[in-house]
């Protein structure tokens, strides 16, 4: 049982859906710069390496086996029986794309969609790893995410699995919604970022002997900043190609989409720039991006089921928070997050998770394609159990399998490493090699 049928496009939705997801990629150079740009100059051209070495394992990964896993609605899965409801929880697709006709039908359209979102969510952990996680552990850790945590919770959500059937099955709203991967992409990158943080500890000097945090400031604004830019184009085309394959949108109601997506940025970047500027006098940049790139994050799951309105609601709430809960794990908790990745990706897509059962609106249409259900009804508990899922599941899992893989072959560089730079101990060259690109203070413990 599915909760909604394979969607049939017809040749005007399917060159659009081909334009938005040609656009994608945006959203991973966005993410790899401001990755690069929080953290230090000496670790920059590994940040850049690191990047496009996750995007292709996880592409590799994902084309061997990921799909297999994951599936699209309407192909083959595993099924159990429980309470007299059949579940879906896994898809029985074969390896290597086999069986998968590469000509534009929605499965295919889904599967270039999906190698580009596993990819996303496999660079997310990267800055929270930022200056000493090892390339070699980068590339093996994200196989671990491109081959099974990833493509196994997506198909939960996106591939007609048990948390979309929670409508159907349970008569909670529609089942879990999430349009472009506030959950799938977002969250669990997020929460992959602080299984990375946890295991491999702060960075040298970024605690004093009492546990108190120093600063140690992100190398280059500008590309932070510019970033955020690339990232709104790749999240435009992310969130419309999502919600016209997974949730059946008309080709116009894109508009919304795109207008709901820019809005919920823009107002996370004001009320990031507004929290900062109340608490320290000065609105801080890098705070700010932050908070842009989290209202792109919140706008995923909800962005073609909410009006402007609450898109900029959603925004505000997530600027809020990023301002907010970067402090926490950094002072609170003693989680080093140098790119702001758990804040930005983990707490800000549950918000948008939770933000659709709030504020979703969802068409007429789907009264009768969801066994009835009044809309709306029950749809903020299917959500919740989506982040419990996200919170019990996902996150326990993540943590097992980087833990058992530094186990096995440990993440972190060497100290020397961190001292001289992660450009220099494992590139062998820096990325500003005719500028001073440390100075003692960040060296000095």
């Amino acid at each position: 049982m599915t909760p909604l049928p394979a969607p049939a496009l017809s040749e005007t939705t399917r060159g659009l859906c081909i334009l938005f997801i040609a656009l994608v990629p945006f959203a991973a150079a966005g993410l790899s710069v401001i990755n690069t740009g929080l953290g230090r100059s000496r670790s920059a051209a590994h940040s850049m390496l690191a990047a496009l070495c996750v995007l292709a394992v996880a592409a590799g990964v994902y084309f061997v086996c990921g799909f297999a896993w994951q599936g699209f609605v309407g192909l083959p899965a595993h099924t159990v029986a429980v309470g007299g409801k059949t579940w879906n929880w896994i898809a029985a697709e074969p390896f290597f794309l086999r069986g998968v006709e590469l000509d534009g039908s929605p499965a295919s359209l889904a599967v270039w969609l999906e190698i580009l979102s596993v990819g996303l969510a496999a660079l997310i952990p990267i800055g929270a790893g930022a200056d000493r996680w090892r390339l070699s552990a980068v590339c093996i850790s994200t196989a671990l995410l491109s081959g099974w945590t990833y493509p196994l919770f997506a198909h939960w959500v996106w591939g007609g699995g048990w948390l979309a059937q929670l409508g159907v099955n349970y008569g909670l709203g529609h089942g879990f919604l999430d349009a472009g991967g506030s959950s799938s992409i977002q969250a669990l990158g997020g929460l992959t970022a602080l299984a990375i943080a946890w295991i491999l500890g702060p960075r040298r000097a970024k605690y004093t002997p009492d546990s108190m945090p120093t600063a140690i400031p992100g190398h280059n604004a500008v590309l932070v900043l510019f970033g955020c830019l690339l990232a709104l184009v790749g999240w435009l085309g992310l969130n419309c190609a999502g919600a016209i394959l997974f949730t059946n949108t008309e080709p116009g109601r894109c508009v919304l989409v795109a207008v709901n997506t820019t809005l919920a940025s823009g107002s996370a970047a004001l009320a990031a720039a507004a929290v900062t500027r109340f608490r320290f006098g000065k609105p801080d940049a890098s705070l700010s991006a932050n908070g842009w790139v989290s209202g792109l994050v919140a706008s995923s799951a909800a962005c073609a089921f909410i009006p402007p309105a609450a898109s900029v609601a959603i925004g505000l709430v997530a600027g809020a928070l990023v301002a907010l809960t970067v402090e926490l794990f950094e002072s609170r908790l003693a989680v080093d997050d140098p790119g702001g990745a758990i804040s930005v990706h983990a707490v800000g897509g549950l918000w948008g998770v939770l933000a659709l059962g709030i504020f979703g609106r969802f068409p007429a249409e789907w009264l009768n394609s969801r066994a009835g259900n009044p809309p709306g009804s029950g749809q903020w508990i299917a959500q919740l159990v989506g982040v419990a899922t996200l919170l019990g599941f996902v996150l326990p899992l993540s943590y097992a399998l980087n833990w058992l893989l530094n186990r096995v072959y440990p993440q972190r560089v060497a100290a020397e490493g961190e001292r001289q730079g992660m450009d220099l101990y494992e590139l062998g060259a820096g990325a500003y090699p005719e500028f001073v690109t440390h100075a003692d203070e960040f060296t000095q413990r």
